[in-house]
């Protein structure tokens, strides 16, 4: 009985679960099927799990688009430089503070600590970023994005778990705080940093407002922000043609055959959120071994 109780109890517990898992992948199988399907025909609704016409030709008009390309290009290079940057300057940061000889290591953490607490505001920010030169920048997306009170938290506590035997037995060999910091703590703080540019990294791949809001020429514009102005286009487009299709069937010319702003769209999500669903997997291993281990030192 009580086996059995038990295999009832798996049973029911992988079915929840299996459930649970589909309402949260099948969003993302109907983005996939939308945009692999004749847009006109996909107007019609009942599009479920697989193409009823399939076309590549959302995906083609996308990129023909030299905007895509130039977007896309913008939006690499910020994840890419941002990443690599607030990494390294949350790591240094942490470093040094996780050290309790440091002078006025209080002082500094709560220094750092206070403006997480205080918000300005949207207007006082932007006159801040017009004051540093930073609007209508490439730099506006990085050098915002450098610091974060949170990640130098994680990792401070992770490297305070680092034995300190370990930087002990460096020095006697004659290594320097900046030698140690290279060789030994970086090799160790391999979890915990992943975790760190995964955070920043996603941060830095789905940020749309910076690039509405402070940036108003159109080479500097990332991939996400062309996305949100996409997405507010076609919405009057496709409720036009949708109540066109509804009243006689009248055509509206989109600019290519099948091809509809709301089919554009779905292909447009598809390449934009690709390149995250294929790094993640890589790193997260490390993601809840980072969190963990800079959460709780022990």
């Amino acid at each position: 009985m009580g086996r059995r109780k038990l295999s009832l109890f798996s049973a029911a517990n992988y079915t929840l679960l299996a459930l649970f898992g589909f309402t949260m992948i099948y969003p993302f199988i109907y983005i996939l099927v939308y945009s692999l399907n004749d847009g006109k025909d996909s107007m019609l609704g009942a599009l479920y799990f697989y193409p009823r016409q399939f076309t590549l030709d959302n995906y083609a008009q996308i990129f023909d688009n030299a905007k895509i390309w130039q977007a896309y290009k913008i939006t690499l290079l910020r994840t890419a430089l941002g990443t690599a940057l607030h990494v390294a300057l949350c790591t240094l940061t942490a470093y040094a503070l996780s050290k309790k000889t440091l002078p006025g290591r209080t002082f500094f953490t709560f220094y750092i600590f206070l403006p997480t607490i205080f918000s300005a505001g949207f207007i006082p920010y932007f006159i801040t970023l017009q004051k540093l030169q930073l609007i209508n920048s490439f730099w506006v997306y990085v050098i915002p994005m450098l610091f974060s009170f949170f990640h130098i938290v994680i990792i401070r506590t992770f490297l305070q778990g680092i034995p300190e035997e370990l930087e002990e037995s460096a020095r006697i060999d004659g290594y320097g705080d900046f030698q140690i910091f290279l060789k030994i703590v970086l090799p160790l703080s391999g979890p915990v940093l992943a975790t760190i540019s995964l955070f920043i990294g996603v941060a830095h791949w789905n940020d749309w407002f910076t690039g509405a809001y402070y940036v108003s020429d159109k080479s500097l514009i990332p991939v996400q922000t062309l996305l949100q102005q996409m997405l507010t286009e076609a919405e009057a487009l496709s409720s036009s043609m949708q109540r066109a299709a509804q009243q006689g069937g009248q055509t509206i010319n989109t600019g290519a055959a099948g091809s509809t702003p709301e089919s554009l769209r779905m292909a447009l999500l598809v390449v934009t959120v690709f390149p995250i669903l294929c790094i993640y997997p890589f790193l997260q291993k490390y993601f809840v071994k980072g969190v963990m281990m800079g959460s709780v030192k022990g």
